[in-house]
C-alpha cells in the first residue's frame, strides 16, 4: 500500500483547504458546458447509428458527418473537421497552415516563438525538411511583453503580405500567462481592424471546455487542437480537429486529403462512439483536470516552487508550470509522477531527444491512450530554469496521488 511521509500528506491537506474555493468556478463552467454539449447532441438528434465504422472511401459517412456537425456547434462555428486520421494537434495545425497560406506570404505569430514542435513546421530556428520556410512562406513574430501580447505594435509588426496571425492560447514551454477567451476576443478584433482579410487563427491546444466560449465563438477565423486532449474526454483513441468558416475549413480540407476530394472522404475506422462520448464527458474530465493543476499549484507553492498559474489565478488551459531549478528535480518530478500512473508504472522516464524538439525531453505519460495529456502526465525540456509541465488527470484524485508522488521523489533529492 502507498505510503506517504507526514510532512507530504500535511500539505495536502492545507493544499485542499486552499483549493476548494478555486474549484467551485471550475464545477460551475464544467456544468454550463455539460448543459450545452447536451442541448446541441439533443439539437442534432445523436444517435447509436451514427456510432458505427465505415471503410474504403467511406462517401456519406452518416457518423463522421454527424460528429463534425456537432464539434462545429460547441465552438460556434460554421465547419470542422473530426478525423482520427490527424495524428496529433501538430498535424492538425501544420494542415491549416499549408492549407492556407501561400509561396509569398507571412505568417506573424502575436504570442511569441511558437511550441517547439510548431516551430519545425514553420522552419522558424532550424532549417526543417517540408517546413513553412522551404514552400516561401515567410514568418515573423511579436514577442510578448509581461502584460502578456504587445497590442500596441500589432500594426507596427503586420506586413503587406501578412495573410495570416497565429494566437497560441496555452504557454507552449515557457512561462507565460495562457490567453483568456477575453484576450482572443480583442486580439481578433485588433487584427481586424488593420486588416479584415487577415486571417486569425488559433492554436487551442489544452484549451478546450476550461472556458464557456471557444476562440471560434468570439471572433477566431479558425483554429486547431488535438483529440488526445481536451475534446477527447480521455475516451477518444486519436485524432484531430480543425474548425471555424466555413470556406477556410474546406480549404485546409484539401490538404488533408488532396484537391478535388477535400472532406468527402476518410472512413471512420476507430467506433465514432468513442468521439461522440468522449466529446460529451469532455467537460467534466477538462475540470477534473483543471482542479488537479489547481491542487498542483497550491502543493508546490507550499513547498516553496514557483508556481504559473498561481492557484488564485484565472485558468485558460489545463496547464500547471512548475519551476523546479535543477534538471535532477525535473527528473525526479516526471518520474514520480510515472510511478503514479496506472499504466507503465514500473518504467522510469529518462530524458532523451525527440522529433520536433530542440532539446532533450523527459516525459510521464502511463496513460491508456499513449501521450494522451488529458491523463495526467508531465515534461519538460531539459534546458534552465528547469520547468516541469503538470497537464491532465481523468480524475482529481488521482492528479492529487500523483502530485504527491513527483513531491515524494524531489524530498529524496532535497534529503
Amino acid at each position: 500500500m502507498t505510503k506517504f511521509s507526514e510532512e507530504i500528506l500535511e500539505i495536502r491537506k492545507q493544499a485542499l483547504q486552499q483549493a476548494t474555493s478555486s474549484f467551485t468556478r471550475v464545477d460551475e463552467i464544467s456544468e454550463k458546458n455539460t448543459t450545452r454539449v447536451l442541448e446541441i447532441f439533443r439539437k442534432h438528434r445523436v444517435s447509436d447509428y451514427h456510432f458505427r465504422t465505415t471503410s474504403g472511401y467511406a462517401y456519406n459517412d452518416a457518423g463522421r458527418e454527424k460528429i463534425e456537425e456537432v464539434w462545429a456547434d460547441i465552438c460556434g462555428a460554421e465547419k470542422a473537421l473530426v478525423r482520427t486520421q490527424f495524428v496529433s494537434g501538430t498535424h492538425a495545425l501544420a494542415t491549416v497552415l499549408f492549407g492556407l497560406l501561400r509561396p509569398g506570404q507571412e505568417l506573424l505569430s502575436l504570442t511569441g516563438a511558437p511550441y517547439d514542435t510548431m516551430q519545425t513546421v514553420i522552419g522558424h530556428t532550424c532549417s526543417s525538411p517540408g517546413s513553412l520556410k522551404e514552400f516561401g512562406i515567410g514568418y515573423s513574430e511579436l514577442p510578448m511583453i509581461d502584460s502578456g501580447v504587445d497590442i500596441k505594435n500589432i500594426a507596427r509588426a503586420m506586413k503587406p503580405n501578412t495573410k495570416m496571425v497565429l494566437i497560441q492560447r496555452s504557454r507552449g514551454y515557457s512561462m507565460r500567462a495562457p490567453l483568456t477567451i477575453d484576450d482572443i476576443k480583442e486580439l481578433c478584433a485588433n487584427v481586424k481592424k488593420i486588416d479584415p482579410e487577415c486571417i486569425c487563427f488559433v492554436d487551442n491546444c489544452y484549451g478546450e471546455f476550461v472556458d464557456v466560449l471557444e476562440p471560434t465563438a468570439v471572433g477566431a477565423d479558425i483554429m486547431a487542437g488535438s483529440l488526445i486532449k481536451n475534446p477527447g474526454g480521455g475516451i477518444a483513441p486519436t485524432g484531430g480537429y480543425i474548425v471555424g468558416k466555413k470556406e477556410l475549413v474546406e480549404q485546409t480540407a484539401y490538404r488533408m486529403t488532396a484537391p478535388g476530394i477535400g472532406s468527402e472522404l476518410g472512413a471512420s475506422l476507430v467506433d465514432n462512439r468513442l468521439l461522440f462520448q468522449g466529446m460529451f464527458m469532455a467537460p467534466h474530465t477538462t475540470a477534473q483536470a483543471v482542479k488537479g493543476a489547481i491542487f498542483a499549484s497550491v502543493f508546490f507553492s507550499l513547498l516553496g516552487y514557483k508556481t504559473l498559474p498561481l492557484p488564485i489565478e484565472e485558468r485558460s488551459d489545463i496547464i500547471q508550470a512548475i519551476q523546479l531549478d535543477s534538471p535532477e528535480k525535473l527528473i525526479a518530478f516526471c518520474q514520480g509522477i510515472q510511478k503514479y500512473s496506472p499504466v507503465d508504472a514500473h518504467v522510469r522516464p529518462e530524458p532523451s531527444a525527440m522529433p520536433g524538439y530542440q532539446d532533450a525531453i523527459i516525459m510521464a505519460a502511463g496513460t491508456f491512450v499513449q501521450g494522451a495529456s488529458i491523463e495526467l502526465s508531465a515534461d519538460g525540456p531539459l534546458r534552465p530554469p528547469y520547468i516541469v509541465y503538470l497537464q491532465g488527470g481523468l480524475t482529481l484524485e488521482h492528479a492529487i496521488v500523483g502530485t504527491m508522488g513527483a513531491a515524494a521523489e524531489i524530498l529524496k533529492i532535497n534529503n
